[in-house]
């Protein structure tokens, strides 16, 4: 739940808001992330006015409210601000004695900025984006490697953190070790870390470590697109594990569908290098080229041949 009293806090001091009445309304909750400018609204047409939205007035809907008679500037301030109305801001003109009067009564939060009002609707909207996506906290390290994010997975001790750190090592960098904040921007997955433990990452029989103290600022960065997902995990014998790559396996993180690679974890085994050529292959992927099925096809073609052969 977000509240009036959040983005406040939060956000005040960067968007220069300043309040004006209604205080006791700041628990009121911002139900869309959405930002209204009421123009049309305030001649009385009400037939699309969503209540539910912040409404921010600039100086074509404070001039407009100003040669009203008294008596029709009530009436039309009543009837766009409601028990549904979040808060009002007005954009760095002297507030409406009308207007305050009534925020005041209904326990509206009424601010004055500093910014204009082309400026804080856009402001606004962003913080308001960001804080209503979805998200959800996975257990992993996230690296952007080849320009690629990648989110290692795998029980306890299996060797994330030092996979991670053998990327850094090669230059590649970190978003985040052991919790990994993912929230869908867009379609996309955006992945980042708790401040409290930005650029630090856990190596068992070490401590903790600051990779941007040891490797660098150039190693490090505060969030990144998740493309891909890899999970560690020891090697079974029993186990059947794919040669070909044809098979490629996804999972939902989101709602959106995500390549995921199984890579099993045994001695001998450059997992390091592992990881970088799984990131590699993704970005052929993407530009169109598939080993696996290109391999498959000259293969296909190749049998198709022979039987022609054997039949002549």
């Amino acid at each position: 739940m977000y509240l009036v009293q959040h983005l406040y806090e939060q956000h005040g001091k960067v968007l220069g808001l300043e309040l004006v009445a209604g205080r006791k309304g700041l628990c009121r909750r911002i139900q869309k992330p959405e930002v209204h400018r009421p123009g049309l609204s305030l001649t009385g047409f009400l037939k699309n006015f969503v209540n539910a939205r912040l409404l921010v007035f600039g100086r074509n809907e404070i001039d407009y409210i100003r040669q009203l008679d008294e008596k029709t500037r009530f009436q039309r301030l009543q009837s766009i601000l409601t028990h549904s109305t979040p808060a009002v801001i007005v954009t760095n003109l002297r507030v409406p004695k009308a207007l305050s009067t009534i925020c005041e009564q209904k326990g509206i939060p009424l601010f004055r900025a500093k910014a204009t009002a082309t400026s804080l609707l856009s402001r606004i909207a962003f913080l308001l984006i960001e804080e209503f996506s979805l998200s959800v906290t996975l257990h992993g390290t996230l690296v952007e490697l080849f320009g690629v994010g990648v989110l290692i997975q795998g029980e306890s001790s299996v060797g994330k953190s030092e996979a991670a750190l053998g990327l850094i090592e090669r230059g590649h960098r970190l978003i985040s070790d052991d919790v990994v904040r993912v929230k869908k921007k867009e379609g996309c997955l955006i992945g980042s870390g708790p401040e409290l433990t930005r650029h630090l990452m856990e190596i068992r029989g070490i401590g903790i470590i600051n990779v941007a103290h040891l490797y660098g600022a150039v190693c490090v960065r505060t969030d990144k697109q998740l493309d891909i997902v890899i999970k560690l995990e020891e090697w079974d014998d029993q186990h059947f594990y794919d040669r070909v790559g044809l098979d490629e396996k996804f999972i939902d993180i989101l709602g959106v569908s995500t390549p995921y690679h199984i890579l099993p974890v045994k001695p001998g085994r450059d997992i390091v290098l592992l990881v970088e050529t799984i990131a590699l292959n993704h970005r052929l992927k993407d530009m169109g080229y598939n080993s696996a099925k290109e391999f498959n096809t000259k293969l296909l073609e190749t049998i198709a041949q022979k039987r022609r052969k054997k039949k002549i």
